[in-house]
């Protein structure tokens, strides 16, 4: 086992040397990392046997953590890698065979500006309360934005910060910020639950790393209506869609209420997307909707469909709509135009503001 130890120290070792964001390990084939959004083959590696990937996972497992393994088939948990980096792992079986996927989470948690984001994101991490969403499809940078809004609240504020994740990824360092931080399996059952025991904690300011359930989209909008900064992420394409998965998610007569609760407690949404950079390595495009009371008055009216052209014709208030960040980078130079319309939800609209 000792030479399946030294082999995974290496590919960690070289997933960050890489800064690669993943790292995946399949029966048939070398590993391979993921940089810059391209998958990577380690063609000097060689390819991988079933025992070599069920021992690699093996090793990074804990007793109990390979029985509910095997019990469940599937696993999600958080692994510390010496003192230099964390990685989000899931291992899973496939064909029968045992597969790991690797995301590797940087130890230095990037402030705001070195991430690119918009800098009306500053805005969401002085407020008192309200309900921020950080939104985009999967490996998009979500967990990433949030760590940035979190750490920034850390070393401005002297506030109590529960966080809520599955699994825990970034590991902040208290500054003038009280933060304890939860994980679902480890610390707490669920993301409801502990979502609802927040109440009894005296938090300031709380992050949900992922709203599953009406239950768990319900508690947090009371959170943010009775006097909480709470910030989650879901897994949508744009402010509206996210506003729409939240009504939608809810029986037909209870919708209207939601709304309602809903528009009074939003701050805004941020919907991001990982895009490579011409020099290399990734920049994000975000649409940001603010909430104004013109928007609150939208969700409540469920006129939601009309908030892409709203945030469009709102920009002196901080709002930018993703055709408008895309069109930014491309004239920055940052993007090109082929990957720009690739992004783009309208790319003939977004044709008309590179011209």
């Amino acid at each position: 086992m000792s030479n399946y130890v030294s082999q995974l120290k290496k590919l960690l070792e070289l997933t960050i040397k890489e800064q690669a964001s993943d790292l995946h390990l399949s029966v048939g084939h070398s590993p391979v990392m993921r940089i810059a959004g391209r998958l990577i083959p380690l063609l000097k590696e060689k390819k991988l046997s079933p025992e070599d990937t069920k021992n690699l996972a093996f090793t990074l497992m804990t007793d109990s953590q390979r029985k509910e393994f095997l019990k469940e088939k599937e696993i999600d948990f958080s692994y510390k890698f010496e003192e230099k980096a964390r990685f989000r792992i899931n291992i899973f079986f496939q064909k029968g065979y045992v597969s790991c996927a690797l995301r590797f989470v940087p130890a230095k948690i990037k402030t705001i500006d070195e991430l690119n984001l918009p800098p009306i994101l500053h805005e969401f991490a002085k407020a008192s309360q309200g309900f921020v969403l950080v939104c985009g499809p999967s490996s998009q940078g979500k967990s990433t934005t949030l760590a940035a809004l979190i750490d920034e609240i850390n070393h401005t504020r002297t506030d109590h910060v529960v966080t809520i994740e599955d699994p825990i990824e970034y590991v902040f360092t208290p500054d003038k910020a009280i933060i304890d931080q939860r994980e679902v399996g480890e610390d707490t059952l669920s993301f409801a639950r502990a979502l609802r025991s927040t109440f009894r904690q005296d938090p300031d300011v709380i992050m949900v790393g992922e709203m599953r359930d009406p239950e768990t989209m319900a508690t947090a909008i009371t959170a943010a209506e009775t006097g909480h900064l709470v910030f989650a992420t879901l897994h949508t394409n744009s402010a509206a869609q996210t506003i729409h998965r939240i009504v939608d998610s809810f029986p037909p007569q209870q919708q209207n209420q939601i709304r309602v609760q809903f528009s009074g407690s939003l701050l805004g949404v941020v919907s991001q997307r990982l895009l490579p950079r011409i020099k290399g390595g990734l920049i994000p495009a975000c649409e940001v909707m603010i909430s104004t009371p013109a928007v609150a008055n939208l969700i409540r009216e469920n006129k939601i469909h009309e908030i892409p052209m709203f945030i469009e014709t709102n920009l002196e208030v901080g709002m930018i709509s993703l055709n408008r960040s895309l069109a930014d980078l491309v004239k920055r130079k940052e993007i090109s135009l082929e990957s720009a319309l690739n992004y783009s939800l309208s790319p003939s609209e977004l044709r008309i503001l590179i011209r």
